[in-house]
């Protein structure tokens, strides 16, 4: 039977770790080295971005700094990771025509990561292969891969969590979870899972060590022996390791924010509410990743966990992400009451449309507080009035409750009644829901072409669907500060008892306003010529 080295390399920084990715490929390519299987550990943890992939756009470069996160980068492609010292790496390099090794490489992952999955099984976990390249228990990844090749030579390897901090990981990673409330971090929370989550306790490093070995050696065939690194493999390290060191290497490729798109959206019907974030790549048009969340009932319980991995690198298409939708709702017999693959399908493209604000000179960072109502943006024109939240009115203000402003400059509702003065609209503070219907019905009445309006999120994603009943265009902006919903605060505030004070974003209202209001003009303009 052949026989494989069992190359473990211990604890090791980031860089170090990284060359000796390209090191120990390096080496079997050129033929010194033989077929291998390394673990690989982390001291400090860290962060990893995939090789085509910036940092300033996948990392959250200032926390990572402040709490002692490393940063670097693999010689792999994928998406960006987190390692703390709990975890445990494994790896693959081989020769690509070993008879062992599939030639499709989708067969390769399903067969290297079944060894994991063999290896799981000897602490009665029962694993399974998730499509592309994961490895989960209870549709909760456990376990991702990658790989590369060079030469005659392929890397493939993986991430096993045996325990798992997901709050720092949400912190270091550019997750799009800023705007979550708790319950949805949770969910969150519950795409993976780690050792010590399904057994209840960490087995020893070693015992998961020789479990990953002998799960290997059942499904190649082969045996392993423990061997350190080559000669030529340290003497290769030395050269190799300064270049993963270097900035150069780390901040090699550079993208703008613009590039990387982080979209969210939300939809509601009387199923329920459907909160989207999706990552999208603003250079291939392609969806890097993406978050479903809401308060709707699914069935299996997991489904939208396996249709957020399956919507992956898929382009930024509407057909396509619905036929994909709709495929998988049938496959997989998905059952979510209320709601259909095109309700799914219709709230990732109300997210994925949002990057189309960016062409309004919206900056990136605001776009995801700008909500469209009655009709798409483009859409929502001539606007002639200007809704204005009464909680962004000073609690002391003896406006706080009643219509008008003075003006006095102590809050940010004055300086919105100059605007809309400025833009010739008509200001309106709404207390409450009940006022905001009667305002919108009797606007619609009147003929109002459109409105622009602010208000915080948790309004708009109660109300949004009494916005499209009602039926009249309008742009909404989103608050500053905590609300009502926020500090669960809402029955005092319909009873006019709440006490905080919201801000309104005036400069991004000004530029909504200029767009909305200030196409009045532009379209007067237009017609006389």
């Amino acid at each position: 039977m052949e026989n494989w080295r069992l190359l473990d390399t211990g604890v090791r920084t980031a860089a170090e770790n990284m060359a000796l990715d390209e090191v120990v490929l390096t080496a079997k390519g050129r033929g010194w080295a033989p077929n291998t299987l390394r673990f690989l550990q982390f001291s400090p943890h860290c962060t990893l971005v995939g090789y085509h992939q910036s940092v300033e756009q996948e990392i959250r470069i200032e926390y990572c700094r402040d709490n002692g996160i490393d940063i670097n980068r693999r010689i792999t492609g994928g998406g960006g990771l987190y390692w703390d010292e709990t975890q445990l790496g494994w790896e693959i390099f081989a020769n690509k025509n070993h008879p062992a090794i599939p030639t499709d490489i989708e067969e390769l992952y399903k067969k290297l990561c079944n060894a994991v999955i063999f290896a799981l099984s000897q602490f009665g976990l029962q694993a399974k292969f998730r499509y592309r390249n994961d490895i989960e228990i209870n549709h909760r990844k456990i376990s991702g891969t990658g790989g590369t090749e060079l030469d005659n030579a392929f890397l493939f390897q993986g991430t096993l969590l045996v325990d798992f901090d997901v709050d720092t990981m949400l912190r270091a990673l550019r997750i799009p979870t800023e705007k979550l409330k708790d319950k949805e971090i949770e969910s969150v929370k519950e795409r993976v899972t780690c050792l010590k989550w399904e057994l209840g306790y960490v087995p020893a490093v070693r015992d998961i060590k020789a479990a990953i070995v002998q799960g290997f050696a059942h499904e190649l065939g082969v045996t392993f022996t423990e061997g350190p690194l080559l000669q030529k493999e340290e003497e290769l390290l030395i050269k190799t390791l300064p270049k993963f060191l270097s900035s150069q290497w780390v901040d090699n490729i550079r993208r703008s924010r613009r590039q990387r798109q982080e979209l969210k959206s939300l939809y509601k019907n009387e199923g329920g509410l459907i909160r989207t974030s999706v990552i999208l790549d603003g250079y291939t048009e392609r969806i890097q990743a993406i978050l479903i969340t809401g308060d709707f009932f699914v069935y299996p319980k997991n489904s939208i966990f396996d249709l957020e991995n399956l919507l992956r690198d898929v382009p930024a298409d509407f057909n396509q992400i619905l036929a994909i939708i709709k495929r998988f709702f049938v496959e997989k017999r998905v059952n979510i009451p209320g709601l259909t693959p095109k309700d799914f399908g219709i709230a990732i493209w109300d997210a994925v449309k949002k990057k189309d604000l960016l062409n309004y000179g919206i900056r990136m960072e605001d776009i995801n507080s700008v909500y469209t109502v009655g009709g798409q943006f483009e859409q929502v024109n001539n606007a002639t009035v200007l809704l204005l939240p009464y909680c962004a009115k000073k609690t002391s203000c003896n406006y706080r409750f009643k219509e008008g402003c003075v003006q006095c400059g102590r809050c940010t509702v004055g300086p919105a009644f100059k605007l809309a003065f400025d833009y010739g609209l008509r200001p309106v503070t709404i207390q409450n829901y009940e006022m905001l219907e009667e305002t919108l019905t009797n606007l619609k009445k009147e003929g109002v072409p459109s409105f622009v309006g602010t208000c915080c999120d948790a309004f708009y994603a109660k109300h949004k669907d009494d916005f499209e009943r009602i039926g009249l265009p309008g742009v909404l902006v989103d608050v500053e500060n905590s609300t009502c919903y926020d500090l669960g605060k809402e029955k005092e505030a319909k009873e006019g008892r709440f006490e905080n004070q919201t801000e309104l974003k005036l400069d991004l209202l000004k530029q909504i306003v200029d767009l909305k209001a200030g196409m009045l003009d532009n379209n007067e303009i237009g017609g006389g010529q």
